[in-house]
């Protein structure tokens, strides 16, 4: 028999080759979102990273100081540098604030700012200018306060002294919009200067620096989008892009950024976010070809290994996903967004031992990654080592979200998973024939898990602890089973191996395979019992056997496979759960977004629709047929068909 047993009996033979892994989570999928200021050039590329994404800034200012003039100031460690770099220090020793004031220091910066008149709104009196000069020479420090008790004396001598406004709103700015007293003061100074100076591009950027974060984006792009109409530059361009992105509108932001490319090419940080807007738009290979001109711009660029990693990963490319990981941490063996990438991918390729190693890394580098702790659970778990799994899974439970922050998918998902890890335990040692998670789950916990609702569930008992005399399952080599055994797994994994989708999008999963073949061997044997004795035995009950029962079998094994997972049959879930309907659509294209998994069905459908349309239309108006069939020929993506469509609604009105 290949079953003779307790679960722990499969767990072992999966350990024993060290393959395992689980099906990619469709709902991760890119998206590289963004929050925080604008400002920040180098934000991350990640996919979900601790259920926020991040703007990072890394010593770096993505625009000027002080928004006068394209070639300002860039980055702050390098106050006086006319050169904009593109926020890459390109060698240069990391930016380092100033909070301290050497007075000598910053008299001898505002001389060289006053004498090249390098500040916004100069005037014509020398006096005035080295005093401005000074003004900006202190922000330039990050001496905030003494910035703005500076302009404000020169604006008590002179109130419409316009560089004087421009510069205090821009010490408020600086100080800190985590403040909303900042933020408001900084906006009221722009305004002002607005006021005065309505074509002074540099206003409305720095205006909408402040925006922003606030979440005022559509007020943040229109004031970047007047910048560009006063004086287009590839830096207003790759601005409004980030914004775009952040606003998800990946196909203008695309566009903004291959106009800042084209105006100035070596823009490493530009290339990179245009290939994240093919990413986040399932245009994979588009974005793979972006990340590596990126790489030939700059080619020690960590985001850009990183990022091209994950594109090659949501490929299903494998091998080139993790050369590209490599050279990310090669560059920087503490980078903790490789490493938890690369993890994910490990488990989700099979490779559980391996993912771990690499989640241990990240949570030594941040002790509360979310998701590396979650994934770190889910791994043990899944090897069978239910007693480190459920103590990283509590860890993640002790997360609570602050009031008002939106719970990370981690959270919501780790309360779940640890009560299912606490019912595979006990029933451990039970053979898999004996228990069945569909009828011993409670019906409002099954509905709850399946729709990844919050762990509100009345009346919920929980699941026994860990009990001390129930071992973990203990790793096997593949050499100390015998030669029928590992004859058994071979066979299994060469059969398991043929149900692997050959299309894009899919990443080979060794241990899903693992499992399929494995349960595919069990459907041969079960079925070749039934023609002697046509009863099985099924939680502890001997019956008839039945068409579901050899669905089951797969079920049991995909289940073991990837304890992340609800796989639940939808016939035993709670009455009012069905009526509330699940979905199980699968978009090919939504949006902006394209599913590369699918892609290959567009023109088969588009032009199922497209036939459907003239059968439809040849019932109801047979007289217009021809004009509506050669305005279909014409039509090659799903939005050409609105116009068609509304023609045909139109005529149907007016006849009836």
């Amino acid at each position: 028999r290949m079953l003779p047993s307790p679960t722990r009996n499969g767990a072992n033979m999966a350990a024993a080759s060290e393959r395992a892994a689980a099906v990619v989570a469709a709902a991760q999928l890119l998206l590289f979102t963004l929050h925080g200021s604008a400002r920040a050039e180098y934000f991350s590329s990640l996919l979900s990273f601790n259920g926020n994404s991040h703007l990072q800034k890394q010593g770096c200012v993505t625009q000027s100081e002080f928004g006068n003039s394209e070639d300002f100031v860039e980055c702050e460690s390098s106050f006086l540098n006319p050169e904009d770099t593109d926020c890459v220090p390109r060698g240069a020793p990391p930016c380092e604030p100033m909070p301290s004031l050497d007075t000598e220091k910053i008299l001898s910066q505002a001389k060289v700012l006053a004498e090249q008149k390098r500040f916004p709104f100069s005037t014509i009196d020398t006096n005035t200018n080295e005093e401005l000069a000074f003004g900006y020479a202190l922000i330039g420090n990050s001496l905030y306060d003494e910035a703005i008790k500076h302009f404000s004396a020169l604006l008590q001598g002179n109130p419409e002294l316009v560089s004087a406004i421009y510069g205090r709103g821009i010490a408020y700015g600086k100080k800190g919009l985590q403040d909303i007293r900042n933020a408001e003061l900084a906006l009221l100074e722009l305004n002002r200067v607005i006021a005065l100076e309505p074509n002074a591009p540099e206003v409305f950027e720095q205006r909408a620096e402040i925006l922003s974060p606030l979440g005022r984006l559509s007020e943040a792009l229109n004031d970047l989008s007047r910048a560009i109409q006063l004086r287009p530059s590839a830096r207003l361009y790759r601005h409004r892009g980030t914004l775009y992105f952040i606003s998800e509108d990946y196909a203008a932001a695309h566009d903004d950024f291959q106009l800042s490319l084209e105006m100035k090419k070596y823009q490493p940080i530009a290339m990179l976010y245009k290939g994240l807007t093919f990413y986040h738009r399932g245009m994979l290979k588009e974005a793979i070809d972006s990340f590596k001109e990126a790489l030939e711009l700059k080619t020690d660029f960590t985001d850009a290994y990183r990022s091209l990693g994950q594109a090659y990963r949501e490929l299903g490319d494998f091998e080139a996903a993790m050369e590209s990981f490599q050279k990310a941490l090669m560059l920087n063996q503490n980078h903790i967004q490789s490493l938890q990438l690369r993890g994910m991918m490990l488990y989700h390729h099979g490779t559980l031992q391996e993912a771990l190693k690499d989640f241990k890394g990240c949570l030594q580098l941040e002790p509360y990654n979310e998701v590396c702790q979650y994934m770190r659970g889910l791994g043990h778990v899944a090897m069978g080592q239910f007693y480190e799994g459920i103590k990283a899974q509590t860890k993640v439970m002790l997360n609570d979200p602050l009031p008002g922050q939106k719970a990370s998918s981690e959270y919501l998902k780790v309360k779940y998973l640890r009560e299912y890890s606490r019912y595979l335990h006990a029933h451990l040692d039970v053979p898999v024939t004996e228990y069945n998670i569909d009828i011993d789950l409670p019906g409002n916990f099954k509905d709850h898990w399946a729709k990844n609702l919050p762990f509100l569930i009345e009346e919920y008992e929980e699941q026994p602890g860990l009990q001390p005399h129930i071992k973990d399952v203990l790793p096997q080599k593949f050499e100390s089973y015998s030669e029928d055994v590992q004859g058994l797994i071979c066979t299994a994994d060469r059969l398991g191996s043929l149900m692997q989708y050959a299309t894009p999008g899919f990443l080979p999963n060794k241990r899903i395979h693992r499992a399929m073949g494995l349960a595919t061997l069990e459907i041969m044997q079960v079925i070749q019992r039934t023609w002697a004795n046509s009863k099985i035995r099924v939680a502890g009950k001997t019956r008839v056997m039945q068409w579901k029962d050899m669905f089951d079998i797969g079920v049991k094994w995909r289940r073991i496979a990837d304890p992340d997972q609800p796989v639940l049959w939808l016939d035993q879930m709670p009455p009012q759960s069905l009526s509330r309907g699940f979905n199980n659509h699968i978009n090919l294209i939504r949006g902006q977004i394209i599913n590369m998994r699918y892609l290959a069905y567009f023109d088969k459908i588009l032009n199922f629709i497209k036939d459907r349309i003239l059968v439809y239309h040849g019932a109801n108006n047979p007289k217009g047929l021809s004009e509506v069939r050669n305005a279909l020929e014409k039509v090659k993506k799903v939005e050409d068909l609105l116009p068609i469509m509304k023609v045909i609604l139109l005529r149907k009105m007016l006849l009836l």
